[in-house]
């Protein structure tokens, strides 16, 4: 299964299979300047879908203050002709899928991007996946106003498999 580069990269995501425990920390707001940070524990469960080229996933805080009851996953497909990754992020609240980010690994890390919109205000959106080991990985979300000159990152999550 290679794409039209002759890259392979349906198979990118599937250190992500399987069950972990995620440390994550959210900015209190976003793109305000603000410095305090939150921070709680999830749980996901991934696994793959349509044969492997793609992957859904399911997140579900354990200790998110306020947030009680609140569920979210991603659903993750590889276009092999151009050899791009679009993830989906969808949660309870809302019932919808959001505006997919679109991106590939390279060396690596996965960079993953799309246009959105932040309070009213268009912002480019940035997924990162990086230090992706057997039983680790660590993800980031940013948020650019200005075009992708400067980002804020505003969550991130370190990922311990659970055996």
């Amino acid at each position: 299964m290679t794409d039209a580069k002759g890259r392979n990269g349906a198979r990118d995501f599937d250190f992500l299979f399987g069950s972990w425990r995620i440390a994550n920390r959210r900015l209190a707001s976003r793109l305000t300047g603000c410095t305090e940070w939150g921070a709680f524990s999830a749980l996901l469960t991934c696994q793959p879908v349509l044969g492997g080229i793609g992957n859904i996933d399911s997140f579900t805080p354990v200790d998110w203050a306020g947030r009680e009851g609140f569920e979210g996953g991603a659903l993750r497909l590889y276009d092999r002709e151009q050899g791009v990754w679009r993830i989906w992020w969808m949660t309870n609240a809302s019932g919808e899928l959001d505006a997919p980010v679109i991106g590939r690994f390279v060396d690596g890390v996965g960079a993953f991007y799309c246009d959105d919109m932040h309070e009213g205000q268009p912002v480019q959106c940035r997924f990162l996946w990086h230090d992706i080991r057997p039983d680790s990985a660590a993800w980031e979300q940013a948020l650019s106003p200005d075009g992708g000159a400067t980002w804020e990152t505003n969550w991130v999550m370190s990922f311990t498999r659970v055996r």
